[in-house]
C-alpha cells in the first residue's frame, strides 16, 4: 500500500506511520482469515462458557474499534458518536468476566489445614513435664 504511493504524494515524515500502519491492518486481515475459518458453532463447543464469553467481547470490542476508526477516517468525531457509550459497555461487561476469572483462579481456603495450623500455634507446652507436641500427640494416641 505505502510502496504503491509516489513518495511526492504525502509528506516524508508519515512514511513510517504508513508502514506501520500497513503491517497492522495485514496482521488484523490474517487474524479475521483464521478467525473465519472456522465455524463460530464449531469455536464455540470447544469453549468453556467464560472462555465463550470472552471471545464474544472480544469480537464485539473489535468491531465497535473498528467502526470507530471507520467514523474517524470520514471526519465524524467517534467521541459524540454512540459507538463510544457501546465501547464503554462492551469494556464494562469485559471487567466484568475478568473478575469472575480472577475468582475463579483464587486460592481455596483449606479448612482443615486452618483448624490444624490454629490448633498448633496456640499449643502451649507443659513445663513440668517437658512435652513437645509431637510427643503430646503419640500419648494421646496411644
Amino acid at each position: 500500500m505505502a510502496e504503491d504511493i509516489n513518495a511526492e504524494e504525502y509528506p516524508t515524515e508519515i512514511h513510517d506511520y504508513l508502514t506501520t500502519f500497513e503491517k497492522s491492518l495485514t496482521s488484523v486481515d490474517e487474524m479475521l482469515k483464521t478467525m473465519m475459518s472456522v465455524s463460530r458453532s464449531e469455536l464455540l463447543q470447544k469453549l468453556e462458557p467464560l472462555e465463550q464469553a470472552k471471545l464474544d467481547l472480544v469480537s464485539a470490542y473489535t468491531l465497535n474499534s473498528m467502526f470507530w476508526v471507520y467514523l474517524a477516517t470520514q471526519g465524524i468525531n467517534p467521541k459524540e458518536h454512540p459507538v463510544k457509550q457501546e465501547l464503554e459497555r462492551i469494556r464494562t461487561y469485559m471487567n466484568k468476566v475478568k473478575e469472575i476469572a480472577d475468582k475463579k483462579k483464587a486460592s481455596k481456603l483449606d479448612k482443615g489445614a486452618a483448624s490444624r495450623f490454629v490448633r498448633n500455634a496456640l499449643w502451649e507446652p507443659n513445663p513440668e513435664n517437658g512435652q513437645t507436641p509431637a510427643k503430646a500427640k503419640k500419648r494421646k494416641m496411644n
